[in-house]
C-alpha cells in the first residue's frame, strides 16, 4: 500500500521518490506527497520530473499520478524522480479545509442536534453541509461568520493524530461520518483533526504544530478527517459566508470563501454598503434605521397608490352605461389596464347604493379578456350564475358567489361580451 504523506506533512512541496509502476499516463511511486482527491478536497497540482500532473487518485490502495495527456512520458520503474507540488493551490486547499473545521466549530455553538453531511472545495468557494434541528437563517449566517473569524483571530493550534476506530468514536464531540470522510479511514485506523484545546496525541501529532498551549481547554472542533490542514487558524485569513441553501430535508448548505475570493467579497459588500449609505444620505452604521424609514415610506406610498387606483377604477365603473336585464338594473362596460382582483372592491361598492344599481359587469380588455360581476345583496341577481353564463357562451372558466364572481380565458372581443350581457 502506498499512502500519501500529504495529510501528515502538509508543508512539503518538493520530494524525491522512486517509480514503482508506469501504466500509460499513470505513474505509481514508492512514496508521494501529492494529495489524491478525497473527502471533498481536490487533488494536488504540480509536476513529476517536469511532467505536468493532470490528476491524482487513490485506487486499489495506491496513489496514482495521472500525467498530462500531451506529456512525452519516458519514465520506467526504478527511476528516481522529483515531485513538485503547486504551493499556491496546496496552501489554498489547506486553508480552506481547515476553515471548514472552524466553521463547523462555530455551528456547534449556535445549532442544536448538529451533524456533518458533506464538504467540497472549489477554486472560488467552499461548501459545508450541516444537519440541524432547524434550518439556519440569515442571522445564523452572520453569527457563523463572526465566530469563525474570531477563532481565526485567536490563533488556535491545529493538530492531527491517528486512533483506532473505537478510540475515535469515543472522543467527546467528534464529527465522525464514514460516508463523507473516507480519506480519514485506513483499516481500523482513523485520523482525527483537532482545532484548539489540548494536543491530540498520536503517531503524527507532532507535525500539527504547537497543539498543547492549553491542555485543559475544550477544543473548538474535533473531526475525523483525511485532508491537509494549516498548523494554526491564523494562517487561514478572513472567512466570508456567501450563501446558504437547503439541498435536502434537514440539511443546510453553507457556502463560504477564504483567500482572494473572501477579500473581494468583503470589499464588494463594503462598497455596496457605502453606495447604499450615500443614496440614503446616511452613515453605514445607520443603514438599518434608514432602510426601515424608507420601507415605511414606501408602504405608505403604495397604500396611497392603491387607494388612488381604486378611486380611479370606481370612477370608470360609474361611467358604465346602465341597462335593464330581466327586471334588474345593470351597469355594463369594458375596462382596460386592470385585473379582476383590483376590480373587486370598486365593483362591490358600486352596487346597492344610492344609484339603485342591482348589478355591475366589467369586461377586461387586453390579451386575456375576463369578466367580473358584482350584485347587491338584496338584488335578484346571482353573480356566479352570470359568470357561468358568460363562460358557457365565450369559453374560459371561473367561479364565485352570489354577490361577486369572476371568469377568465374568454375567447371573444371584450366589446362583444359586453354587448351580449346587455342584450341577453
Amino acid at each position: 500500500m502506498t499512502a500519501s504523506r500529504a495529510p501528515a506533512e502538509p508543508t512539503v512541496r518538493e520530494f524525491e521518490a522512486t517509480v514503482d509502476r508506469v501504466d500509460g499516463r499513470e505513474v505509481v511511486l514508492d512514496e508521494t506527497y501529492f494529495y489524491p482527491e478525497s473527502g471533498g478536497q481536490p487533488a494536488d497540482r504540480g509536476t513529476l520530473d517536469g511532467h505536468l500532473v493532470d490528476d491524482v487518485v487513490e485506487r486499489a490502495e495506491e496513489v496514482v499520478h495521472v500525467l498530462d495527456p500531451d506529456a512525452d512520458i519516458d519514465l520506467v520503474p526504478g527511476d528516481e524522480v522529483t515531485g513538485l507540488i503547486d504551493d499556491a493551490f496546496r496552501t489554498y486547499c489547506a486553508r480552506a479545509h481547515t476553515a471548514s473545521h472552524v466553521l463547523y466549530g462555530a455551528a456547534r455553538r449556535i445549532a442544536d442536534d448538529l451533524g456533518y453531511a458533506g464538504f467540497d472545495i472549489s477554486e472560488t468557494k467552499v461548501r459545508v453541509d450541516l444537519t440541524t434541528a432547524e434550518p439556519l437563517d440569515d442571522g445564523d449566517l452572520i453569527e457563523l461568520e463572526r465566530l469563525a473569524n474570531r477563532a481565526v483571530w485567536d490563533s488556535l493550534p491545529v493538530s492531527w493524530a491517528t486512533h483506532s476506530a473505537d478510540e475515535a468514536r469515543d472522543i467527546d464531540g467528534i464529527a465522525f461520518n464514514t460516508k463523507t470522510e473516507e480519506g480519514a479511514m485506513s483499516g481500523d485506523a482513523v485520523r482525527v483533526v483537532t482545532v484548539g484545546g489540548g494536543s491530540a496525541a498520536g503517531s503524527d501529532a507532532a507535525a500539527g504544530g504547537d497543539a498543547a498551549a492549553d491542555p485543559d481547554a475544550d477544543p473548538w472542533d474535533v473531526a475525523a478527517c483525511g485532508g491537509t490542514h494549516v498548523e494554526n487558524t491564523a494562517e487561514i485569513g478572513p472567512i466570508t459566508v456567501l450563501d446558504r441553501s437547503n439541498p435536502g430535508e434537514g440539511v443546510t448548505r453553507v457556502e463560504f470563501a477564504v483567500g482572494p475570493t473572501a477579500i473581494d467579497q468583503i470589499g464588494a459588500v463594503h462598497g455596496a454598503a457605502l453606495d447604499a449609505a450615500t443614496t440614503l444620505d446616511a452613515r453605514v452604521g445607520d443603514l438599518p434605521d434608514a432602510v426601515s424609514r424608507l420601507r415605511e415610506e414606501t408602504d405608505r406610498l403604495e397604500a396611497d397608490l392603491r387607494d388612488a387606483r381604486e378611486e380611479l377604477l370606481a370612477a370608470r365603473l360609474r361611467e358604465f352605461p346602465t341597462v335593464e336585464v330581466d327586471g334588474a338594473r345593470w351597469a355594463i362596460g369594458t375596462v382596460d389596464d386592470a385585473d379582476p382582483n383590483e376590480l373587486r372592491e370598486p365593483a362591490t361598492s358600486a352596487v346597492g347604493g344610492d344609484d339603485d344599481l342591482d348589478a355591475l359587469a366589467a369586461v377586461g380588455t387586453g390579451d386575456a379578456p375576463f369578466v367580473v360581476v358584482a350584485s347587491a345583496e338584496d338584488a335578484d341577481v346571482d353573480a356566479g350564475d352570470a359568470v357561468d353564463a358568460v363562460t358557457d357562451e365565450f369559453g374560459g372558466g371561473g367561479g364565485g358567489g352570489p354577490t361577486f364572481a369572476q371568469g377568465g380565458g374568454l375567447d371573444a372581443d371584450p366589446e362583444a361580451v359586453a354587448a351580449w350581457l346587455r342584450e341577453r
